[in-house]
Parts: C-alpha cells; structure tokens; sequence
C-alpha cells in the first residue's frame, strides 16, 4: 500500500492525558489530523485542547475509561459525528504494576489485562465497521519491549504485551486476506512518561529504568513515522532494538541476567 498522508487523516487516540499519547496528538493536530483523545483527566483534556486549537488539525475528547464499552462508542460516535468516519485507531492507553507475582492480588492482574488487552481488543472489534469505510485504515498497537522479553518483578505487564503483540500478527494475517486494515505494533522500551507514578500497585523497585530514556515526543514522532511509512512493527528506541536482538540470538545470556538482576 502507498505512503499514508497524515494531513486529513481521522483518529482516535487512548490515554491521552500524558506522555506518548499527549505528544502523539499534539504532534497529529500540527500535522493536520482530526483526533479523537480519550482519557481519564478532564483537567489534562482540556489543557491539551488548548493546546490544540491554533494546530491545522481538530481534536475532541471523551472523558472516562477505555475500559468502559459507552466511552469507546462515545468516541466513535463523536469521530463520525465530527469528522466523518475513522481512518486510524491508535490503542495507546496502558497501565503497570510492579511486584514480586505470587504475593501479588489477582485483581492486579485482572486490573492489567483489562486496560492493557481486553480493552484494545474490543475497541478494534468495534471500530471495524468504521475503519473498513475509512481511506488507507490502520490500528497502531502501543505494545513494550517487555512483550519480547518478561521482565521479573513486571510479570502481569510483560504477560499483557506479549498477547497484545500476539493478537496483532494473527490479527494482521486475518486482515491482509480481506481487503481489511493494516496493523502497526510499537514496541518501546522505558520511556520518559508517568508510568512509573501511576503504576496501580508498586512493591519494591526494578533495576531495568533507563537512565537517560527518549523523551514521549521522540517515541510519539517515531510512530508517526511509522504509520506514514505504512509500517509492520517498530522498536521506538535503541535500547528496545537491542534487548529484542539479545533475547532473540543469546537467550541464554538474557535469562542468566534476569535471574540475578531482581
């Protein structure tokens, strides 16, 4: 498929309110999208639509949970109402948790999964409609390095980006024998977002922060790279590349490491 403009193209957005999913409007309106942002923070929707108002593009928002089914038709409804239809869905929105697995309460797992798959998943069954009419549609999935390599202490995270990026290979092969949408996963290491403070439970520290990791409006740029260049998966950094090469061609090595370094 061709090259994707970006000037015109309709989107929704999830997790808005910080970090990549912020830059990733702000860096969309610039460029002349239309987006829909979904996020929790009325107060942080509403500062990035001011942010926006001068941009060539448009934003709206729907304020609440993407897990909750009414906020994610909500936001189809405002992206049909407002702009027309849908060209892009770009499930962005995550969350983390940080602890040893077997002391852990299984609704911190349950809590995981729900925003960082379920969510997704149902947002793409119900956006198809929509972006099958669209021009040149695509889903970006915002998946993790740490859906290539588990990482100890982040064990319920690693688990819901490793079925994330799995869900989006099979999901790919079922579209490209259907006329249907391109499929995009991003793969990032640590970024410098609010993940770490929002985290919904954090027993202990993990030794795998970045020191000096890439800014969310370097990671967002690079997606929408990505996305113009009709892209498969991207790693948003070096040190996402690296960790995927090492774990892939000295699995042993990894695992050693992993093991001691808790």
């Amino acid at each position: 498929m061709a090259k994707r403009s970006i000037p015109g193209i309709r989107a929704i957005v999830t997790g808005v309110s910080s970090g990549i999913g912020r830059e990733l409007v702000l860096q969309l309106a610039q460029q002349g999208a239309h987006v829909v942002g979904i996020a929790r923070r009325v107060e942080r929707l509403e500062a990035l639509a001011e942010s926006c108002a001068s941009m060539p593009g448009k934003f709206h928002y729907v304020a609440g949970d993407v897990t909750d089914a009414a906020v994610r038709a909500a936001a189809l409804a405002k992206a049909k109402e407002a702009y027309g239809g849908l060209d892009l869905l770009i499930n962005n929105a995550g969350i983390g948790a940080m602890g040893p697995f077997d002391t852990a309460d299984p609704a911190r797992l349950r809590r995981v999964f729900e925003v960082n798959f379920f969510a997704p998943l149902e947002f793409i069954r119900e956006a198809l409609p929509e972006l099958k009419a669209g021009r040149q549609p695509m889903v970006v999935n915002v998946a993790s390095t740490l859906g290539h390599v588990g990482l100890p202490k982040l064990s319920e995270y690693s688990a819901s980006k490793f079925a994330l990026r799995g869900f989006s290979d099979a999901f790919r092969a079922e579209q490209a024998h259907n006329g249907g949408v391109d499929v995009l996963v991003i793969s990032p290491a640590t970024t410098a977002t609010e993940i770490f403070d929002v985290m919904i439970e954090a027993k202990g520290d993990t030794p795998w922060r970045q020191r000096k990791p890439p800014s969310a409006a370097t990671v967002a740029g690079r997606i929408i790279k990505a996305i113009r260049k009709n892209k498969k998966e991207i790693f948003a950094s070096f040190a996402a590349w690296f960790i995927t090469w090492s774990n892939r061609n000295y699995p042993w090595l990894i695992r050693w490491i992993l093991a001691r370094r808790q």
